[in-house]
């Protein structure tokens, strides 16, 4: 993640007020050093103080090719320092309006004696003085920028700039992402539908068409010591109940080596997937057992989506690039007694964000799709949480999120994920709320309440965002 990072000034100023330059860039370099910390590769070209450095600073900056800019205003500067490069870099800005301190000690200031002094002690402290002319040329040029506003050390700056950081990373991941389809909607889920093409648009995502021949391929040369090495991996991660049958754990493992090759062929970092076919074909063996290994593959960072749904493999993506989780989720029931809404899949799950022990469980009979074999049981790690629902409109994709939290209580225990969440608006409320934006029945959970961070990713990918709660 490579962000620029540059100051403004008045080059008037310097000869006017000894120090005051070498105080202004010693505020930038602590601005540098903790966006650093926050993991991104900053380019800090220093301070801008005249219309001739911008257009210098803004062709280093694009040759740097930086995703995100920040603009540190460190004293009034004129806009024409600071338009050229916006223009030249054509990426979001965000505006610094931070001061050294929270505010100026009048005491102290008035004590100086010199207005001179005094004066130059103020500009040190007078970052707002541009906002405003900043604001106004932007607007007018066309420009897309946000503000951080504040003082040096305040925490809710810093975590304000790390969320702009986070942000950007994720916007890169997604832009970056390769993204397989395999097999073929769940019949008549019209809400799943989805337009790649859009999702390419709105994201940058390369949609990769993947077969089930080819993961029936690798599967059919599997080698015995590769499932001895699979079946170890199921016990590290999930509680195999002693009830699971071994030919189902056998069966289970071969399809999850298969797909980890198919993966690691095509290089994907998130897949949607479902199939059918006539009963008893070869790709119904396939197809029942791949909940382990997609669980697996959810876990290590390659979000897998089930029934076909790529928009809800986006979300899950989404999610997981912020550290958060993602689980394949659905609404299951309401509990008007507690005010909870039931959520949960018997698809793959996010091992990661678990609360206690993800169990490896029979199933009698995958309900609505054909066969039987393996799942996953588990509950999301009690706590905040955050749903995200990437939703096609009549007119556009935009990214539908609700903070919640899941909460203790009793589950069902039918071999899904389950989990109970409460959320401030009541239950009602947010069903209603949240199914008017026409998702589809799918979202994806991560822990933690993150709507902050998903809505600068909007503003990023110039998508909308709306918050039900």
């Amino acid at each position: 993640m490579k962000v620029g990072l540059f100051g403004i000034g008045l080059d008037t100023y310097w000869p006017q007020f000894e120090g005051l330059l070498e105080r202004l860039e010693g505020y930038q370099n602590q601005i540098a050093n903790k966006m650093n910390e926050f993991g991104a590769e900053v380019v800090n070209v220093g301070l801008v103080d005249s219309p001739e450095k911008a257009a210098k600073t803004a062709d280093r900056l694009k040759k740097e090719d930086v995703d995100l800019v920040f603009l540190y205003v460190s004293t009034y500067a004129l806009s024409s320092t600071v338009l050229p490069v916006a223009q030249k870099l054509k990426c979001p800005v965000i505006i610094l309006n931070i001061q050294p301190v929270a505010a100026i000690d009048y005491e102290r200031f008035n004590k100086l004696g010199d207005r001179g002094k005094m004066t130059g002690e103020w500009l040190a402290h007078c970052q707002a003085c541009s906002v405003p002319e900043l604001a106004n040329v932007f607007n007018r040029t066309g420009i897309d920028y946000e503000f951080v506003t504040g003082y040096l050390g305040e925490q809710a700056v810093w975590d304000e700039m790390q969320d702009w950081i986070d942000a950007a990373n994720v916007a890169s991941v997604m832009n970056n992402n390769r993204l397989g389809v395999l097999g073929h909607y769940y019949g008549g889920m019209l809400d799943v539908y989805s337009d790649l093409t859009k999702q390419s648009g709105a994201f940058g995502t390369h949609i990769e068409i993947v077969e089930m021949c080819e993961v029936k391929k690798y599967r059919d040369e599997v080698t015995e010591a590769e499932v001895a090495e699979k079946i170890k991996e199921f016990h590290a991660t999930f509680e195999v109940l002693e009830v699971c049958e071994e030919e189902e754990i056998i069966r289970a493992a071969k399809t999850s080596i298969a797909l980890d090759k198919m993966v690691k062929n095509h290089n994907l970092g998130s897949l949607a997937y479902y199939y059918e076919g006539e009963a008893g074909n070869e790709y119904e063996n396939i197809v029942t057992s791949v909940i382990a290994g997609n669980t697996l593959l959810t876990g290590k960072n390659v979000p897998v989506s089930g029934e076909y749904e790529v928009k809800n493999a986006q979300a899950m993506k989404i999610m997981d690039a912020f550290g958060v989780g993602g689980s394949f989720s659905e609404f299951y029931a309401m509990d008007f007694n507690d005010d909870i809404v039931m959520l949960g899949h018997d698809g793959p799950a996010h091992f990661a964000i678990a609360q206690g022990n993800v169990q490896l469980v029979p199933l009698p009979v995958y309900h609505g799709k054909p066969g039987k074999g393996l799942s996953i049981q588990m509950t999301v790690k009690h706590g905040p949480v955050t749903l995200l629902s990437v939703v096609e409109g009549k007119d556009e994709v935009f990214l539908l999120v609700a903070e919640g939290e899941s909460v203790e209580g009793p589950i069902l225990q039918i071999g899904n994920t389950n989990s109970r969440y409460r959320f401030s608006i009541g239950a009602r409320a947010f069903m209603n709320q949240w199914s008017k934006q026409g998702p589809s029945h799918h979202c994806a959970i991560g822990v933690g309440h993150i709507a902050n961070k998903i809505e600068k990713l909007g503003n990023l990918l110039n998508l909308k965002v709306v918050k039900v709660c």
